[in-house]
C-alpha cells in the first residue's frame, strides 16, 4: 500500500475501530453491571419480604409467595437442605440451596414430629448483606435465567432458614443484546464514513504536494532551475515545504550558475598563460635564439599558481574541514613576512604576543600571503601588518597607502575572478582568486574577512578569528 491517502485512511479507520470496540465493550459491561445490580435489588426485596413473614412466625404453608403472574420464584430452605416452601407453579430450579421444588413435611424427616410445619417460633432476619448468585428456574413451563438473593432468618430455637428469591435476567439480556446488535450494525457504517472522510480530507490536503511533485519532475526533465514550485496560500506545513523547496531551488540555481561562471573564468584564465607558453615554446623550437626563457618561466609559475588556487577552491567547495592545530598568529605573520624577500616594499609588523587561534596552518598562511600580495600590488610607499586581541576575537590586519577600495566594490572584490580593472594580462597581477580564497578560508575557520579604509587612505583588510584561548 504505497498511497499516503490509503495508509492514512486505513490508519484512521483502524484507530477509530479500536476505540469504538473498546468503548462499546465498556458500555456493554457497564450496562450489564447496572442491570444486574437492578435485578439483584428486585430479588433482594422479594427475599426480605418472605424472610420478614417467617420472622413474624407465619407458618410456611401460609406464606404470601409470588403468584404465577409474578416472575420471581421463591424457595425456603431449612437446616439440612430441607425445602420448607416454594412459590406456586415452580417446576425446576438450580443455583439455590436445593433443587427440590416440593416442600418436605417434618413427619417425613423427623418420625412424625410436625412441629416444624407449624413454625410457631418467631425469629430475626439477618442484618448481613444477602448472597447473590445466578441460576435457572422453570415456572409454568418457561425456563429462564435468574439472579437469586439468599436472605437468612435465625429462629428462636437456633434453627436457620434461608429464603431464596429470584429475579429474571430477561430484561438485562434483551437490553444488552439490543445494544450489542446496534453496535454491530452501526460500527461498520461508522468506520466506512471515517475511512471515506479521511480519504477525501487527505486527498485535498495532499493535492498541493502532488503539484509540487509534478513541478519538480518537470524541472528535473527540463533542467531549468529557474522554475519554481507553486506555493499554496494556506500557511501550513505544505506551504512551508513549498517555500523551502523554492529556496533550495534558488540556492541550487545560484550554485550551478556560480559553477558555470567559475568554469568559464577558469578556462579563460588558463587559456592565456597556456597560449603564451605554447607560443614561446614554438618560437624557441624554430628559433632558439629568440626564446624568452624568463617569460616562459614566469608563465609556468603563473600557471602553477592558478592551478593551485583552483585546486584549493575545489577542496573548499567540497566541504573540506580545517584542522584544529593551535597556532600563534603573530608567529604565522612573522614567518610569512620573512619568507617574502622579493617584495618591493618592506612590511611594518606590529603584533601582540601570547595569542592563539585554531585551524589549518597551510590555509591560514595562504590567507596572510594573499593579503600581503594584494597590499604589495596596490601600496604606494608602505605596507603595515598587525595582530591584536579585540574582545573574544583575534584580528590580523593588513593595511596599505594605495588608492583603497571604493565602498560600492568592497563586497564584489571577494567574488571569484573579480578584479576592479579590466586588464587580464600577466602584468596586472593575479587572476582574481586570492581574496575569494581568503574569505572562504576565513569562513571555514569560523571567522570573517572584511575590507575598509586605512588611516593612510588605502585599503585595510581585517581577518577576524575566534580566540582559541577562550575555548580552553
Amino acid at each position: 500500500m504505497r498511497s499516503v491517502r490509503a495508509r492514512a485512511a486505513l490508519g484512521a479507520t483502524l484507530v477509530v475501530a479500536v476505540a469504538l470496540v473498546a468503548a462499546g465493550t465498556a458500555v456493554l459491561l457497564s450496562l450489564r453491571a447496572n442491570l444486574i445490580d437492578r435485578t439483584d435489588l428486585q430479588a433482594e426485596v422479594a427475599a426480605r419480604d418472605v424472610a420478614s413473614q417467617i420472622a413474624l412466625g407465619v407458618p410456611y404453608d401460609r406464606l404470601e409467595l409470588p403468584d404465577e403472574d409474578d416472575e420471581r420464584p421463591v424457595q425456603v430452605v431449612g437446616d439440612g437442605g430441607r425445602v420448607l416452601a416454594v412459590s406456586e407453579h415452580l417446576e425446576a430450579i438450580d443455583g439455590t440451596g436445593s433443587t427440590d421444588v416440593r416442600p418436605q413435611s417434618a413427619a417425613t424427616d423427623r418420625g412424625g414430629d410436625d412441629d416444624d410445619d407449624d413454625n410457631s417460633d418467631r425469629g430475626q432476619v439477618s442484618s448481613d448483606d444477602p448472597r447473590f448468585g445466578s441460576g435457572t428456574a422453570t415456572v409454568d413451563g418457561d425456563r429462564a435465567d435468574f439472579r437469586f438473593a439468599a436472605v437468612e432468618v435465625g429462629l428462636d430455637d437456633d434453627r436457620t432458614v434461608t429464603v431464596y428469591a429470584g429475579a429474571p435476567l430477561t430484561t438485562e439480556q434483551e437490553a444488552v443484546t439490543t445494544v450489542r446488535d446496534a453496535m454491530l450494525v452501526g460500527l461498520p457504517l461508522l468506520l466506512a464514513v471515517v475511512g471515506g472522510v479521511t480519504w477525501l480530507v487527505t486527498r485535498r490536503a495532499l493535492r498541493p504536494v502532488e503539484g509540487i511533485r509534478r513541478e519538480m519532475a518537470a524541472i528535473t526533465r527540463s533542467e531549468d532551475l529557474g522554475r519554481r514550485v507553486p506555493e499554496p496560500g494556506s500557511g501550513d506545513e505544505v506551504a512551508r515545504l513549498a517555500r523551502t523547496t523554492n529556496e533550495t531551488l534558488a540556492a541550487l540555481e545560484a550554485s550551478v550558475e556560480r559553477q558555470r561562471r567559475f568554469v568559464a573564468d577558469a578556462s579563460h584564465e588558463l587559456r592565456s598563460p597556456i597560449a603564451s607558453l605554447r607560443t614561446q615554446l614554438e618560437v624557441g623550437a624554430a628559433h632558439p635564439e629568440l626564446l624568452d626563457m624568463p617569460g616562459a618561466v614566469e608563465d609556468t609559475v603563473r600557471l602553477q599558481q592558478l592551478a593551485a588556487d583552483l585546486l584549493l577552491l575545489a577542496r573548499l567547495d567540497a566541504g573540506e574541514r580545517p584542522g584544529h592545530a593551535l597556532l600563534d598568529p603573530a608567529q604565522l605573520l612573522a614567518e610569512e613576512v620573512a619568507r617574502r624577500t622579493g617584495d618591493r616594499l618592506p612590511v611594518q609588523v606590529t603584533v601582540a604576543e601570547g595569542l592563539h587561534v585554531a585551524g589549518s596552518r597551510g590555509q591560514l598562511a595562504r590567507v596572510v600571503g594573499n593579503l600581503l600580495d594584494n597590499a604589495q600590488r596596490h601600496a604606494a610607499t608602505s605596507v603595515a601588518a598587525s595582530v591584536r586581541r579585540e574582545g573574544g576575537r583575534i584580528v590580523l590586519a593588513v593595511a596599505d597607502d594605495g588608492a583603497g577600495v571604493p565602498e560600492q566594490d568592497r563586497e564584489r572584490i571577494f567574488e571569484r575572478f573579480v578584479r576592479l580593472d579590466d586588464a587580464r594580462t600577466r602584468d596586472e597581477g593575479g587572476a582574481g582568486l586570492g581574496l575569494a580564497i581568503a574569505r572562504d578560508v576565513a569562513r571555514r575557520h569560523g571567522g570573517t574577512l572584511t575590507v575598509g579604509r586605512s588611516a593612510s587612505g588605502g585599503a585595510l583588510f581585517e581577518l577576524t578569528l575566534p580566540d582559541a584561548d577562550r575555548g580552553r
